[in-house]
């Protein structure tokens, strides 16, 4: 790639990655609103938060890395259009305990006549539209409806399988535009969760032969299954993030519009007991529970938290 190319988007994402590590004087607006290092208010508005965030949990960024990799270029009249995606790495100290957390965004950069004047994220659907079909009530089985499961479910996997996979994608199963709740379904899986009602789409909790129910891929279906099915996977809600465990799952309504978006699984907890989770869409790790570092944030953001019970 040429080198007039490379070169501004290095220097962006340099000078992203350093504001984490910035002191408190130089954290003031003023020195922020460069252009050249913040791309627009949005985006200035998600960083400031997100450092609020952390300053309020009593935390700190003791080191921040970024790499990036070019995916393309198109050339449309005057303009160019690169895709590009960047890597994170913010080593985060909450109390006594320091965790990784690593945030892959796809961003694309606009250069006119040669010169860069545009860089913002290409910010994921979020399954914000959905198939109709996947609007229609789910119906839930009963007891002899689903074969008889034993087997605890072993948290212990499915973290192991969101460690594995969070950033990279299982051939065994179908890859989604919007994989998030396809990627939580696998993990809870691999941790033993049963497959129940295999055939109808709109019933159960099921991957198989190139199909699969509403529930296993759509995070609106998911997040009502959880709270609705009586045998094979169930969720049982809690009233505070913090009360989950490793292995369960948050799901996100961002606008607060009863329209359920996102999903994610419970990996870690930080030095204040609160959940580090790792998703997909925009693949995450060990990113706080709340996502108020996210451009999908809102005011009226609502969660639902779900302790996994099979």
């Amino acid at each position: 790639m040429e080198r007039r190319i490379v070169e501004p988007i290095h220097a962006l994402i340099q000078k992203r990655n350093t504001r984490w590590v910035q002191t408190a004087e130089r954290d003031s607006p003023g020195s922020l609103e460069n252009p050249e290092a913040m791309e627009n208010q949005s985006e200035l508005n998600c960083f400031m938060r997100a450092k609020e965030s952390l300053v309020r949990r009593g935390g700190e960024c003791i080191r921040s890395k970024a790499s990036g990799t070019i995916l393309r270029k198109q050339q449309i009249g005057r303009k160019e259009f690169v895709d590009y995606v960047v890597k994170y790495e913010q080593f985060i100290r909450i109390k006594k305990n320091i965790h990784l957390t690593e945030i892959v965004e796809e961003r694309r950069a606009v250069f006119e006549d040669g010169l860069l004047t545009k860089d913002s994220e290409k910010r994921p659907l979020i399954q914000r539209r959905e198939d109709k079909e996947s609007s229609q009530p789910l119906t839930f089985l009963n007891a002899a409806e689903t074969r008889s499961s034993r087997n605890a479910y072993n948290r212990l996997e499915a973290v192991k399988y969101a460690e594995r996979w969070w950033n990279d994608y299982n051939p065994a199963y179908k890859k989604f535009k919007d994989n998030c709740t396809n990627y939580i379904s696998q993990c809870l899986q691999a941790g033993g969760a049963p497959m129940t009602g295999a055939g109808n789409r709109s019933k159960g909790w099921w991957m198989q032969k190139g199909n699969w129910s509403y529930s296993w891929s759509v995070a609106h279906s998911f997040r009502w299954y959880l709270s609705g099915a009586k045998t094979g996977l169930r969720g049982v809600e809690r009233e505070k993030a913090r009360d989950l465990t490793l292995g369960d799952v948050i799901c996100y309504d961002f606008n607060g519009d009863g329209r359920w978006q996102h999903s994610t699984i419970v990996v870690a907890k930080d030095g204040n007991g609160e959940p580090l989770v790792n998703a997909q869409t925009t693949n995450s790790r060990m990113r706080y529970w709340a996502y108020e570092d996210s451009t999908a944030w809102t005011p009226n953001i609502k969660y639902k938290f779900f302790h996994i019970n099979v």
